[in-house]
């Protein structure tokens, strides 16, 4: 189990991504806009870099639903391989069945 702390600075970071989705995406826009004037683009370019920086959709850290594991996720089934493995032994997940011979 992660540190519930790591968990919910995630959390954190993903609320806040996607409370400035918009107002990020149309400064993007208007900085990689090659027929606006280079004042606008710069100015642009300013206001982004005051946004939050945990606001970026690059900070957020895929993390397993279960566990809360960073490494090993699958994105699929939205876990890692550790808690894929002991719900698929117990049976909980349809269609994997640990294999034997």
């Amino acid at each position: 189990m992660a540190k519930k702390s790591a968990i919910e600075k995630n959390k954190r970071r993903q609320r806040m991504v996607a409370k400035y989705a918009a107002k990020r995406e149309a400064l993007k826009a208007i900085t990689t806009n090659a027929e606006a004037p280079m004042e606008e683009r710069f100015r642009a370019q300013l206001q982004l870099a005051e946004l939050p920086r945990n606001s970026s959709k690059t900070r957020i850290r895929n993390r397993c639903e279960v566990t809360g594991r960073p490494r090993a996720y699958y994105r699929k089934l939205k876990m890692s391989r550790i808690a894929l493995r002991d719900l698929g032994n117990n049976g909980q997940i349809p269609g994997i069945v640990k294999s034997s011979w």
